[in-house]
């Protein structure tokens, strides 16, 4: 278990039920399961007086994020809809950062995509987690190899010495080997994997 204390983030990223349930639109096998884990790890971040950070992707209806619009993924995380919901089982209940509400792409908690000309912006994470003087972040949640993944490198590019939880996490494999791929990658930019 890493160690928490106040110069420490948690960033649980996107357990929600189109991600952490069966029946969710974009289910990631076994997304469940590390919620069971981001749980642990939640409980003891409170306990070492971290600041806990939930991200929520939270769409419109349309956005070129959706194959029916022009992307790749299958509609999900509506604005409002039992899909963007918090699983029921996470310990949710803190600050929120939601992302993609105004159709903007993008996988990270820190950054995200203009949906017309592809322009960087940023999220409001960045400044809640330097406005709290951390220095070290872990991240949990879903999927590894997108969202978890995203967030984790802006991390260690804004200067955070970060880590990924593994077993807080799932990959969606949309490509077999997709997660083992994200772990290269990651350990690649000096994010620890633990």
């Amino acid at each position: 278990m890493p160690a928490y204390d106040a110069q420490t983030a948690l960033i649980v990223v996107d357990c929600q039920n189109d991600f952490a349930d069966a029946s969710g639109s974009l289910y990631v096998k076994q997304g469940e399961v590390a919620i069971g884990f981001c749980n642990e790890e939640i409980r003891a971040a409170r306990a070492g007086g971290s600041l806990v950070v939930y991200t929520q992707d939270w769409h419109p209806e349309v956005t070129p994020h959706f194959a029916k619009d022009g992307g790749i993924w299958p509609v999900h995380c509506v604005a409002e809809s039992w899909g963007a919901e918090f699983h029921p089982t996470l310990e949710s209940g803190g600050i929120v950062v939601r992302k993609g509400s105004n159709g903007e792409d993008g996988y990270s908690g820190f950054t995200m995509r203009h949906p017309i000309d592809g322009s960087e912006m940023p999220t409001e994470l960045a400044g809640i987690v330097r406005g709290a003087d951390i220095e070290r972040v872990y991240v949990a949640g879903l999927a590894l190899d997108y969202c978890v993944k995203a967030t984790a490198l802006d991390a260690r590019r804004f200067g955070f010495d970060t880590t990924v939880l593994i077993d807080a996490t799932r990959a969606v494999e949309l490509h077999p080997g997709d997660g083992d791929r994200a772990v290269v990658e990651l350990r690649d930019a000096g994010v620890e994997i633990r």
